[in-house]
C-alpha cells in the first residue's frame, strides 16, 4: 500500500450506473420525554477521560448518578438525508438506513474504491429506493444540546417523524409515497431501530439489525477502548473552528501528502533518524497526528464547531479495537473512515442502555451482526456460555411477536461491517432474506 494513494479519501467521481441519487434536508418536528442530567465536564480531553472512567466504573450506574430528573424536549429540527432509487423507478419498498455511533448517513453508500464497498449500491441493483439519514445532532442534521438534547429518545422521534413523512408523502424532494419501509441500521442505529419497533410497532415493516445483539454488557469495554476526546480537540479543523490555511501549506500542494512525509523526514533525519515514506505515513494516518491535520481541504466545507459534549475515538488504533477484524479490512478504508469520523454525545452515552426491554413487533427480524464483533459479542459471537446457537441469536427474548426472527453470522467481519473485505457478500445476504420474508422491491 503506498503512501501515495492512501494519504487522502478517495473520493471518487460519479454515481454508479442505474440509480439516481439526491440529498435532502427533511425537517421533523419532536416531542421527547426523556432524561435532565447534572452539567458533565467534556471540554479537554482529560475532562473526556475522566467521563469514561466514571461511565465504566464497576458496580456504578453513573447515569444513574447524573440523573436530576425528566423534561419533555419539544422543537423544530432538520435532518439530512441521501434518497436513492433505481433509474426506473422507487417502488413502493424503501429501506431507512440509520448509522452508528462514529459514522454518519455516508456509512452506507461508501464512495471508496468506486463504490465497492455500498450498501446502497446493491440494494438499488435490486429494485429497492433507500434513505440513508444522518442521526438527529449528528453530521449535517441539527446539533443540539449534547448532554440533555441529543439522547438516543429525541433520535428515535426523529425517525418516526421521517418514516411517517415517507409513508404519507410529505418528505421535501420525495415525490413518491411508501407502502413499506424497512427499517435497517447499524449499532446505535440499530438499537434505535428496535426501541422504535418497541415505541411504534405498526410503523415499521421489517427489521434488519446489523452490528447487534440484546447482549449490552460489552458496553463498557468500548467506551474505555475509545479512549473518547473531545470532537473539537481531536479534529480541530473539522470539528472545531480553526482555520486550515496552516495545515494547507505545511502538506503541501500535492493530494498525496508528500509534502507533508518529506518534511516529517527531513526533521528527524536532523537527529539521525531515518523512516521510510510507508513507515511516516503510518505514524501520520493511524495516530493522533492524522487527526489534527484532517480538514475540509478537499471540500471547501466550514468546520462544524461541535460543541464540548461531542466526543470521538481518539484515533485508528482505538478504532481498530472496536470496530474491525485485522487482517479482513481494507486499510485505507479504514484512514478514510478516521478522517470522516462522526462524533457520539454524553448524551447519546448515557441514555443508550434505556430501551425496552421487549418489542410488540410482529413482522420479520433479521439480526446481522460480524462474527468478531466486539461491542455486542466481545470479539467472539459464538461465545455465549449458554445454549444458544450465538449471542445475536439470544436477540430473539426482545421480539417475543415476530411472524420470523433470523440471526446471521457474518464471518471474518468485525463491528464495521461495511469495511471489510466481504462486505458485498453480506448485503447479498440481507437483500435475498428481505425478498423470502415478503419485503422484496
Amino acid at each position: 500500500m503506498a503512501p501515495a494513494t492512501t494519504w487522502t479519501p478517495l473520493l471518487l467521481a460519479g454515481l454508479a450506473a442505474a440509480r439516481t441519487c439526491s440529498n435532502l434536508t427533511i425537517p421533523v418536528s419532536i416531542s421527547s420525554r426523556q432524561g435532565q442530567f447534572k452539567d458533565v465536564p467534556a471540554e479537554s480531553n482529560l475532562d473526556t477521560g475522566a467521563f469514561a472512567q466514571a461511565f465504566t466504573q464497576q458496580g456504578r450506574n453513573y447515569s444513574a448518578t447524573l440523573l436530576e430528573g425528566f423534561q419533555t424536549v419539544t422543537g423544530n429540527y432538520s435532518i439530512s438525508a441521501k434518497f436513492c432509487y433505481p433509474d426506473y423507478g422507487t417502488g413502493s419498498t424503501i429501506q431507512l438506513l440509520s448509522h452508528g455511533i462514529g459514522f454518519d448517513k455516508t456509512y452506507w453508500d461508501l464512495s471508496y474504491n468506486n463504490y465497492n464497498y455500498s450498501y446502497v449500491e446493491v440494494a438499488v441493483e435490486q429494485g429497492y429506493s433507500t434513505l440513508a439519514i444522518d442521526r438527529f445532532g449528528i453530521g449535517n442534521s441539527s446539533h443540539a444540546d449534547p448532554i440533555n438534547i441529543v439522547q438516543a429518545q429525541a433520535e428515535i422521534e426523529a425517525l418516526n417523524a421521517v418514516t411517517t413523512g415517507l409513508r404519507a408523502g410529505t418528505i421535501p424532494g420525495i415525490s413518491s409515497t411508501f407502502e413499506k419501509v424497512v427499517h435497517v441500521g447499524h449499532s446505535f442505529g440499530s438499537v434505535q431501530s428496535y426501541w422504535f419497533s418497541a415505541l411504534y410497532p405498526n410503523n415499521t415493516d421489517g427489521l434488519v439489525l446489523t452490528g447487534y445483539s440484546a447482549n449490552g454488557s460489552f458496553l463498557p469495554v468500548t467506551v474505555a477502548a475509545w479512549n473518547l476526546h473531545s470532537a473539537r480537540l481531536n479534529q480541530p479543523l473539522r470539528f472545531g473552528n480553526s482555520s486550515n490555511v496552516g495545515i494547507s501549506t505545511a502538506v503541501g500542494s500535492s493530494d498525496s501528502g508528500d509534502g507533508l512525509i518529506r518534511g516529517v523526514q527531513s526533521l528527524l533525519a536532523g537527529a539521525g533518524i531515518e523512516l521510510t515514506d510507508q513507515e511516516v505515513w503510518e505514524e501520520i494516518a493511524t495516530t493522533e497526528v492524522g487527526n489534527l491535520i484532517t480538514g475540509y481541504n478537499q471540500t471547501g466545507l466550514k468546520p462544524l464547531n461541535y460543541p464540548s459534549g461531542y466526543l470521538v475515538p481518539a484515533d485508528l488504533t482505538a478504532t481498530q479495537y472496536v470496530f474491525l477484524n485485522p487482517g479482513f479490512f481494507d486499510v485505507g478504508l479504514a484512514v478514510l473512515s478516521e478522517q470522516t469520523k462522526q462524533p457520539v454525545t454524553v448524551g447519546e452515552i448515557l441514555t443508550i442502555g434505556n430501551a425496552p426491554k421487549t418489542s410488540s413487533f410482529t413482522g420479520p427480524v433479521l439480526v446481522f451482526t460480524g462474527d468478531k464483533d466486539q461491542p455486542f459479542c466481545g470479539s467472539d459471537c459464538m461465545n455465549t456460555g449458554t445454549d444458544a446457537e450465538s449471542i445475536p441469536a439470544e436477540t430473539v427474548t426482545q421480539f417475543p411477536r415476530a411472524s420470523v426472527f433470523e440471526a446471521y453470522l457474518q464471518p471474518n467481519t468485525g463491528h464495521g461491517l461495511t469495511t471489510h473485505y466481504n462486505a458485498t457478500a453480506g448485503y447479498e445476504v440481507i437483500q435475498s432474506w428481505l425478498a423470502a420474508n415478503g419485503l422484496g422491491a
